[in-house]
């Protein structure tokens, strides 16, 4: 009998072969005093640590082929960043002789407060940027405990062909493991939102996270399926199974090449609808990845990695740079910029002893923030204005929960615009200002915001989680995080309704819009701006090819009626197959 094994399927596609299973974990690290005649030479130790790692990591960069996109090479990049940040290379140096204990123990406690600082952010994609903290510290404790040749980067392993099943992978593995030939990866730790997780979307690596025991149950060398689609593993399949995954596989294959095809078409629907794809970016180079699916503009820019992994700031000049690399990438296409949307629970500054709020959840970050420390926005907003200069950019504005944010924006956004005139700096005097509706109470009230602003864009990522009182990262509550729960359908409609009456564009940027087994639907209900991960551009595009918008919105219309999330999960079944 066949043995399924589920967890979160965050790289379609199929695999078929044998496992390898990475069997690598550190042994507790313990504390020991260092006499303070040794403290020296113990930090010497350290320092060779932190050397060797970037010496490590930039041999893997430099494997990675001249023809990979730039993308890939950036999280390598974050890696080597985070080496010479002062949170990993100061802090457990000041440990070390403050406590007079051994190296490794000081890089344990420095983790731990690093990774508890992650695990009180709200945002889901900030949070999952503790796992790029243990990739790192995990690096330089191997290190300093001589287990370099139990690398985890898999070099001199045989693994073309094979599916790696491991506790966790980090990006280098990801990168090195591809260009060795791997079928697919399981690990039993990460979510949709890692860094790994994206690359093994952009390199179209099927990967499933999350199966919980995996090493436990899969043996090496036993033939496995990878369902990255379905997020499940299965062991012990019989020849039918085979052959049917195998004629799977086959389909996916072509399927992937009419989608090649459809780069530099536009998304147009069978009765005439135009519809807007556009990317969601993260780092600079990233425009690289939307490029190469023609994304019609990046529809997110987040800004929030310029302020990480650093113990200040970015300068508005820094910014600058960043901004317009983005806007100079996309060669006349529209891109618009986030403002930074941090949380009281992580300190720019680096000055992490401020405590946090009882719930940061509901706490300071966002536009909040911003609001409250001018000193950290004005730059960014100057920045901004600048940029628009040499392109067309527009603002988008995070977590809008009343209309006097939006009014206490513009108002800062017209000081600007005086001071860079006054300065003699160009910029465009008539940016498009938009605000993402993520909080229910916008939501409710977008024909309150929709007479102030440019655009709005819906973020489903929170809204859904705030809708729904729910962490979708939380194993014990994430089974009620439903894109077709009621509550949300109706807010989403409402938003996209109010944009049309007011007459300014509407756009979903959150995961929703990526996701085929609600384009159909979204379409349904007049979205005409998606924006999403590059990798998942193409896909939506051949099924708004091949969409009747006027159909599908009398089809749904009967959603309004319905009250159970099943009845709704059975008319967009049903929308799909149509």
């Amino acid at each position: 009998m066949s043995l399924v094994l589920s967890g979160i399927g965050v790289s379609r596609g199929i695999a078929i072969g044998k496992a390898y299973l990475l069997q690598r974990g550190l042994p507790e690290v313990t504390e020991y005093t260092i006499p303070r005649t040794q403290i020296k030479d113990e930090v010497g130790r350290f320092m060779q640590a932190l050397d060797m790692a970037r010496q490590q990591l930039k041999a893997i960069r430099n494997q990675i082929p001249a023809e990979t996109s730039a993308d890939i090479a950036s999280f390598i990049d974050t890696h080597l960043l985070m080496l010479k940040d002062s949170a990993l290379a100061e802090v457990p140096i000041n440990l070390i002789r403050s406590r007079k204990c051994n190296a490794e123990w000081a890089l344990k406690l420095q983790r731990d407060a690093l990774v508890n600082v992650f695990e009180q952010m709200e945002d889901p994609y900030l949070r999952t940027r503790k796992d790029d903290v243990d990739h790192v510290v995990n690096r330089i404790q191997r290190i300093l405990m001589n287990q370099e040749g139990h690398s985890q980067d898999g070099d001199g392993m045989p693994l073309k062909g094979r599916i790696i099943v491991a506790d966790d992978i980090t990006p280098a593995d990801a990168v090195l493991m591809q260009h060795q030939g791997i079928a697919a990866f399981v690990t039993e730790h990460g979510g949709p939102l890692s860094h790994t997780a994206i690359i093994a979307r952009n390199l179209r690596i099927p990967a499933i996270v999350g199966v919980r025991h995996a090493r436990r149950y899969l043996n090496d060398d036993e033939e496995l399926i990878v369902d990255g689609r379905q997020g499940v593993v299965l062991a012990l399949a019989d020849d039918s199974m085979l052959r049917h995954y195998r004629r799977v596989q086959s389909d996916e294959r072509r399927y992937q090449t009419q989608l090649g095809k459809l780069k530099g078409e536009p998304a147009i629907t069978r009765d005439g609808r135009v519809i807007s794809l556009q990317a969601n970016i993260e780092l600079p180079d990233d425009v690289h990845a939307a490029r190469r699916v023609a994304a019609a503009g990046i529809g997110l820019y987040r800004t929030e990695s310029l302020f990480m992994n650093r113990s200040a700031p970015p300068d508005e000049e820094e910014q600058l740079q960043a901004y317009l690399t983005v806007v100079h990438g996309m060669r006349g296409a529209p891109v618009t910029i986030r403002t930074l949307d941090l949380g009281a629970d992580k300190q720019i500054d680096g000055d992490r002893e401020r405590a946090l709020g009882s719930n940061p959840a509901l706490g300071l970050r966002a536009i909040r923030l911003c609001l409250k420390d001018l000193t950290l926005f004005r730059p960014q907003l100057r920045a901004i204005l600048r940029a628009s200069a040499e392109g067309p950019v527009r603002m988008m504005v995070p977590m809008l929960s009343n209309l006097q944010e939006v009014m206490q924006v513009l108002q800062l956004v017209d000081e600007i615009k005086q001071e860079l005139s006054r300065q003699g700096v160009d910029f465009d005097p008539r940016l498009p200002v938009g605000g993402m509706i993520e909080v229910p109470a916008a939501a409710i009230i977008a024909q309150f915001f929709a007479p102030h602003l440019d655009f709005m864009s819906i973020g489903t990522n929170d809204l859904i989680q705030y809708t729904l009182a729910i962490d979708r990262v939380e194993d014990d509550v994430n089974y009620l995080y439903d894109p077709l729960h009621p509550a949300v359908l109706h807010l989403i409609r409402h938003v996209i309704a109010t944009g049309r009456d007011a007459g300014i564009p509407v756009s979903m940027c959150g995961e929703m819009a990526g996701d085929t087994r609600y384009t159909r639907l979204l379409l349904a209900f007049g979205l005409t701006d998606f924006s999403m991960q590059p990798a998942t551009l193409l896909e939506v595009k051949s099924i708004i090819n091949a969409s009747h918008a006027g159909e599908l919105s009398i089809a749904a219309a009967e959603l309004s009626h319905f009250g159970h999330a099943e009845d709704i999960h059975r008319l967009v079944a049903a929308l799909n197959r149509d």
